[in-house]
């Protein structure tokens, strides 16, 4: 592999995390390059402080600690010290362009020649002529990262050749005019050996062979044991990379602002035993006013910890965020938002409906900030946070440097909504017999696709997850379409714990110092209209009545991990959402022509008018 090429190319900073990270491949106007490994980038840009993000990274890379930092910029003053990323030209064959003369009138073929065959990136003939050449298209990988060339004379004669050593020459033939794989062949000089590129892409016929662990991204010499089969991978399809992203929102420090306050009255507290005392003690005028906002469980819960000398067990990334969120103060006039977390309570007055029956709580969230790192990366299947926003350590992902001290990292600085439902609605939908048969078959198509992702460690979600996933893209759907940002911009965080809450928060960002405009703010104080749209959006499907009858564990259709759910209705872009359009069913929401009766909505469009 030749290595430190620097192609004259740009991409945005927040790119280098979400799609062109360590190990993509990235087609430039004059290269096709593998982008390098962190040890390779200059140091990383500004540092990024998040304390609640790195600690979790820590424990994933296996470190005693990380910085984040966003990825170099460029810099065009010619004296300063070089900065920037390296990247290493991949793949090293090409197919020299121009058809050869022998084989006109029959069909397309071109020479396949290997870099070293080249002269200043031109192939020369045997007319001495000099001729331009292209990435070839085809490359091995495996889902663990590892990345390589295509031994071409082993594929062609399938197993070891003379014609290696030989330096016979290569073509690809490209037999018809679809680009299908079983019209593109590869054939030797030798006139014995050809085949098919289609028998490449059944990975049953191990035509590629073994994966040999190759990271050229992090340098030579960086193998590592792999043994997995070698899959065929086209450069530019949209599987050859999927960086393993984790976000947080960062919140005010609530467990800091607890023990400061306990601090502050512990000569009231340090009595206290159990609830029954903390609730006389907060009788005081003292007590009552300091402990404003905090429940009864959570200063009892310091209270011990600090008795006991205990240390706190991290909550997950979610859990945080939506003790944070329901604990938001009322929204008074004379507020002004500050800080990076700004979130008030809208009065149940403004948006009490009765279609809003299952909502307990909406919170205007002024400002927010989203710090999103990437903490490595795999190919051919994706492996994202689960449904707490935590990462699954036991993944096998590709690693982005050869030791890790920091990674690459965005903040994105907006706005969002937070919905809460009410806890005991969601348990009495639960408990209905239309629902847990509406779960049994729901979970009959995730097991079907367990059965064809043998060793996936990705787990089913809860049913209120699913739901108020569901709800999520139809909010979605109806906020863009009033609030003037495209729905390809708005994102999505579900929290579905039984034991804390469930709630819905839409958000945007922007890399921007000043962040956004306040669009989805001023929208959440007509929420009850917006909600209202959403649930007429999801109750008939352009697609209906197919999308409404479609079976989760139907064979023929394999879409196992939706119910009531298609383009039509409820599928968004897969930037917006946090399960790459897994896990819907409109039918948990809204009653469907289907008629489930598993809907948590019910009986309240039919009996309500649409609001002015």
């Amino acid at each position: 592999m030749k290595p430190n090429v620097k192609p004259q190319g740009e991409i945005r900073q927040s790119q280098l995390v979400t799609t062109f990270g360590p190990g993509s491949m990235v087609d430039l106007p004059d290269h096709s390059v593998l982008i390098a490994g962190l040890d390779a980038w200059t140091a990383g840009g500004e540092p990024i402080s998040e304390p609640r993000l790195s600690r979790k990274l820590a424990a994933v890379v296996g470190v005693p600690s990380v910085d984040l930092r966003t990825p170099p910029p460029a810099d065009d003053d010619p004296t300063a010290p070089p900065r920037g990323i390296v990247a290493f030209q991949f793949p090293e064959w090409f197919i020299v362009q121009g058809a050869e003369p022998q084989e006109e009138g029959k069909f397309r073929t071109r020479l396949l020649v290997h870099r070293k065959s080249l002269t200043k990136r031109k192939y020369i003939d045997r007319d001495q002529k000099k001729r331009s050449v292209v990435p070839v298209r085809f490359v091995r990988a495996c889902r663990a990262g590892h990345i390589a060339d295509i031994d071409w004379y082993a594929f062609v004669h399938n197993g070891p050749s003379d014609c290696a050593k030989q330096v016979r020459q290569l073509f690809i033939d490209e037999r018809g005019t679809s680009g299908d794989l079983t019209e593109v062949w590869i054939r030797c000089e030798c006139g014995k050996a050809e085949r098919s590129m289609a028998q490449a892409a059944v990975l049953a016929n191990h035509a590629l062979g073994s994966c040999d662990g190759a990271r050229p991204w992090l340098g030579a010499f960086t193998k590592e044991t792999c043994g997995e089969p070698s899959r065929l991978l086209i450069r530019s399809a949209s599987n050859a990379y999927f960086p393993q992203l984790m976000s947080v929102i960062s919140l005010p420090d609530r467990d800091q602002a607890i023990k400061q306050t306990v601090d502050r009255i512990w000569n009231y507290l340090e009595v206290v035993e159990e609830i029954g005392q903390l609730r006389y003690e907060r009788k005081k005028a003292v007590v009552r006013e300091a402990l404003d906002g905090f429940s009864d469980e959570e200063v009892l819960a310091e209270i011990q910890s600090r008795k006991l000398g205990a240390a706190k067990t991290e909550k997950s990334v979610k859990v945080a965020e939506l003790e944070t969120l329901v604990s938001a103060k009322d929204e008074i006039g004379e507020d002004r938002p500050d800080g990076v977390f700004y979130a008030r309570n809208l009065p149940r007055k403004v948006w009490d409906q009765p279609w809003m029956a299952p909502i307990e709580r909406v919170v205007l969230v002024h400002r927010l900030r989203e710090v999103v790192a990437q903490v490595g990366f795999t190919r051919f299947e994706s492996a994202a946070p689960d449904t707490e926003g935590e990462l699954d350590i036991g993944v096998k992902r590709a690693a982005l440097a050869r030791e890790v001290s920091w990674l690459p990292a965005f903040e994105n600085k907006g706005e969002g909504i937070f919905l809460q439902f009410n806890r005991e609605s969601i348990k009495t939908w639960l408990g209905r017999k239309s629902v847990s048969d509406r779960a049994t078959e729901l979970g009959l198509g995730f097991e079907a696709w367990r059965k064809e992702h043998a060793g996936a460690n990705r787990q089913a979600p809860n049913l209120a997850y699913l739901m108020m996933h569901s709800f999520s893209h139809l909010l979605l759907t109806a906020v863009a379409l009033r609030c003037g940002y495209p729905a390809s911009s708005i994102r999505e965080r579900i929290y579905a714990f039984p034991e804390i809450g469930y709630g819905v928060l839409l958000y945007t960002g922007t890399s921007d110092a000043e962040g956004t405009l306040g669009g989805l703010v001023q929208l959440g104080r007509q929420i009850h209209e917006v909600v209202k749209s959403a649930l007429d959006l999801g109750i008939l499907c352009s697609n209906d009545p197919v999308c409404a009858q479609h079976d989760p564990p139907n064979p023929h259709e394999r879409r196992f991990l939706h119910g009531a759910a298609c383009h039509g209705c409820l599928l968004i872009s897969e930037t917006s959402c946090e399960q790459q359009n897994d896990f819907l069913d409109r039918s948990l929401v809204v009653q469907t022509v289907q008629n489930l009766g598993a809907e948590l909505f019910s009986e309240i469009l039919a009996n309500e008018g649409s609001p002015a």
